[in-house]
């Protein structure tokens, strides 16, 4: 399944992606991978609330056991979508739990926490809905926004 929704890109500039990550498989499949620098702008895709926010941790690591370390933002958007921002720098979250965001607001900064797999510093993203309980998360197939 897509998006109903169309999102705007995370970061900004000449950045790669990448779709090869060991842990994009089941769920998370249609993840999506940012190779960026340690403390690269991180933006809000698309109007919401932020619902998640962690970002007290410095851990990281490539072995799956990292996974509950990284810092993360969620933000709930219209059509019971929800986009998250994952390995986000110790301590750079720009928004908290409430606060409405608008498509295109600074609310963080990339990092290399919790678990890398194998790339290092980069911004992981995802779009998906929920199931029946929290754990029913799925990944959704981005529709992007092109200017």
């Amino acid at each position: 399944m897509e998006t109903k929704n169309k999102y705007q890109l995370p970061v900004k500039g000449n950045v790669k992606i990448d779709t090869s990550s060991p842990a994009h498989v089941g769920n998370l499949k249609n993840s999506i991978d940012f190779l960026c620098e340690e403390g690269t702008e991180v933006f809000a895709a698309l109007d919401g609330e932020v619902v998640e926010v962690k970002d007290d941790s410095k851990i990281s690591g490539e072995d799956k056991k990292y996974e509950k370390d990284g810092n993360y933002i969620e933000i709930k958007h219209a059509n019971g979508e929800y986009s998250e921002y994952e390995h986000l720098k110790f301590k750079s979250a720009k928004v908290k739990v409430g606060d409405k965001v608008r498509k295109g607001q600074l609310i963080a900064l990339s990092g290399a926490t919790g678990w890398l797999a194998h790339l290092g510093a980069h911004l992981h993203f995802m779009v998906g809905e929920y199931g029946k309980t929290i754990k029913d998360y799925e990944t959704l197939e981005i529709k992007w926004q092109i200017k």
